[in-house]
């Protein structure tokens, strides 16, 4: 199983969605997220939980965490959202960086730029890996 760490700064915008999405989307015998920030904020930003609502994907019990050093051991992948250079270095850990602008106090337009941004991302890496889950109907 793969770990991979979805991280910015406050863990209160953009890493919350990336691991939303990656663990809506993602084979759970294969791979899931976990996000983190290097200085959490002490929620999830409202006009992310309203975005997110709005697709069916409620970050209410969402809550910002602090990215650790022991945290980032268990994973594979760390992959950064505006907090690249106060990440901690890991040897041997695969480090993507993903600049997406931040959220907080945007427009919920401009915010819901951001949430379909990321998804697309999410979408393309999960192929990518051949992580994605597939749907048995």
């Amino acid at each position: 199983m793969q770990i991979v760490i979805f991280a910015c700064i406050h863990n209160a915008g953009r890493s919350q969605m990336a691991a939303a999405f990656f663990n809506k989307y993602a084979d759970p015998t294969k791979a899931k997220a976990i996000s983190a920030g290097t200085q959490p904020a002490p929620q999830v930003h409202p006009e992310v939980k309203a975005v997110m609502n709005e697709i069916e994907i409620s970050l209410a019990n969402a809550s910002p965490k602090l990215l650790t050093v022991e945290l980032a051991t268990e994973a594979s992948y760390l992959i950064t959202m505006g907090c690249k250079e106060n990440c901690p270095y890991i040897p041997d850990l695969k480090i993507l960086d993903w600049p997406f602008q931040d959220p907080k106090g945007q427009s919920l337009e401009s915010v819901r730029l951001t949430r379909d941004s990321i998804r697309e991302q999410i979408m393309d890496f999960l192929m990518q890996k051949k992580w994605l889950k597939v749907e048995i109907s």
